[in-house]
C-alpha cells in the first residue's frame, strides 16, 4: 500500500531523514520505532504532505504522492492521527468526529458515526460534551475516531500511547489489535517498543534519521542491540 524509497527531508539547513525506505502492505501493522529526535515526526509530516521531501519518493496504492498537497493525500485514504491528539477542545465530541469526514466519506457520515460509537461506547456517552473536558484516554479515542470517520485505507497512528496511564496504554494497544482484526492496515509510530513489537507484523527502528534495524517484529524483538538500547536487557 505504502512504499517509501530513499527519502531525504529536513528543515532549513538541517537534514533529518537520510535515505529512509520502508513499505506497508495491505492488512499489516507496521511499527516505526525510535526515541525523541530520531525523525519519526518528520517522516509522518512528509507522508501527510506537510513537509516536502528533498529526495526520494513516496507511493500510495501504486500512485506517486511525493510532495502532493495534504488534502490530496488524505483524499486517497492515507489518514494520520497526529501526536498529541490535536482535537478541537471547544467543540463537542460529535463535532470533532464530523470534522473527520469533512473532505472524505461525507456521504457515509451517519454510518461511520455509528461505527465509531460501537468501537468507543464512551464517546457515545459524551457525544454532546466539549472535547477539552474529556480525559486523556478519551481524547485519544476521539482522535482515532475522527480518523476512522474518513474511512482510512491506511491509518498512521503517531504516538497513540503518549501520556496515557499503564492501564489505558493496554486498552489502546488492544484497540489497535481490534482495528487491525477488522482488516485495517496500520502504521504505528511509537516510542513504546515492547508493546508495539507484540502487535506488529513488521518493524523499523529509526535512529538519527536512518533505519538501524528492520524486519519481522519477532526478529527485531530478539535483536541484541535493540534489547540493550530500548528494552534495558
Amino acid at each position: 500500500m505504502l512504499e517509501v524509497k530513499d527519502l531525504v527531508a529536513g528543515y532549513g539547513l538541517t537534514r533529518v531523514l537520510e535515505g529512509v525506505s520502508l513499505e506497508v502492505r495491505a492488512g499489516e501493522i507496521v511499527a516505526v520505532l525510535g526515541s525523541n529526535g530520531a525523525g519519526k515526526t518528520t517522516l509522518n509530516m512528509v507522508l501527510s504532505g506537510l513537509v516536502k521531501p528533498r529526495g526520494g519518493s513516496v507511493a500510495f496504492q501504486g500512485a506517486d504522492i511525493t510532495g502532493r498537497a495534504p488534502a490530496e493525500i488524505m483524499a486517497r485514504g492515507l489518514i494520520q492521527v497526529p501526536e498529541g491528539r490535536k482535537i478541537f477542545p471547544n467543540l463537542s465530541v460529535r463535532e470533532n468526529l464530523e470534522l473527520g469526514s469533512y473532505r472524505r466519506a461525507k456521504a457515509n457520515r451517519a454510518a461511520n458515526l455509528d461505527r465509531v460509537f460501537t468501537t468507543f461506547p464512551r464517546l457515545k456517552e459524551r457525544v454532546g460534551q466539549a472535547a477539552g473536558t474529556l480525559s486523556g484516554g478519551e481524547q485519544q479515542m476521539l482522535a482515532i475516531g475522527r480518523g476512522m470517520m474518513a474511512e482510512p485505507k491506511l491509518l498512521i497512528l503517531d504516538e497513540p500511547s503518549l501520556g496515557l496511564s499503564p492501564l489505558l496504554v493496554e486498552e489502546m494497544f488492544a484497540l489497535i489489535r481490534r482495528l487491525h482484526g477488522e482488516g485495517l492496515a496500520i502504521m504505528l509510530v511509537e516510542q513504546n517498543v515492547a508493546q508495539s513489537l507484540e502487535i506488529a507484523d513488521r518493524a523499523y527502528v529509526l535512529e538519527h534519521g536512518a533505519f538501524a534495524l528492520s524486519g519481522p517484529a519477532a526478529q527485531v524483538r530478539e535483536d541484541p542491540e535493540l534489547k540493550r538500547a530500548y528494552l534495558g536487557l
